[in-house]
């Protein structure tokens, strides 16, 4: 149980940071060129939907079947890109940032029983 509370906190964690990771998104897209606004809105918004998939992780972690494996993929192939796109400004500090979200979630999932939510409940 202390270890399932430990994943919990770990991908309560994760949701925190990607609201924070939103609201220094906020400045960049006040401030986009018109050229930037669709990616700048893309990347903010989508701060706040990891912020929602890793506080539902937190709070349901072996209820919600695809869930782990999603963020997962996502954060693992962003940073194979970032090892592909060599040394681009954006991708230095990003690229860091999902390989440490790709082991909170491995550790989070490993800690939580996360792959429990494939498995159907019994009857009774």
């Amino acid at each position: 149980m202390r270890s399932r509370v430990i994943g919990q906190v770990l991908m309560g964690l994760a949701a925190l940071s990607a609201v924070g990771a939103f609201a220094g998104a906020v400045p960049l897209l006040a401030d986009a060129e018109a050229d930037r606004l669709w990616v700048e809105s893309w990347r903010a918004y989508g701060f706040l939907v990891f912020a929602g998939l890793f506080a539902l992780l937190a709070w349901r972690p072996t209820r919600s079947p695809l869930v782990w494996e999603l963020v997962f993929f996502h954060k693992a192939a962003m940073v194979v890109t970032h090892l592909a796109v060599g040394d681009v400004a954006e991708a230095a500090v990003a690229g860091m940032v999902d390989l440490a979200l790709c082991a909170v979630i491995l550790v989070s999932w490993m800690l939580t029983r996360g792959w429990e939510s494939w498995c159907t409940p019994r009857a009774g």
